[in-house]
């Protein structure tokens, strides 16, 4: 939902999941590297969230 509403990269998407990278260069990546995106991602979902909520009642 986040890469189709919101335009987030899908690799930015499974590293805020936690899922494992499947390539073999994946691995090799800092999970604190992307943490600035990662936070700016997950405002833009409860900013998201909250428009929904807001649209409901």
């Amino acid at each position: 939902m986040i890469v189709e509403k919101l335009g987030f990269p899908e690799a930015l998407v499974e590293q805020q999941l936690a899922h494992r990278v499947r390539d073999m260069h994946g691995i090799a990546y800092n999970r604190t590297v992307f943490l600035p995106k990662r936070k700016v991602m997950m405002q833009a979902w409860a900013d998201y969230l909250d428009e929904l909520k807001a649209n409901i009642t």
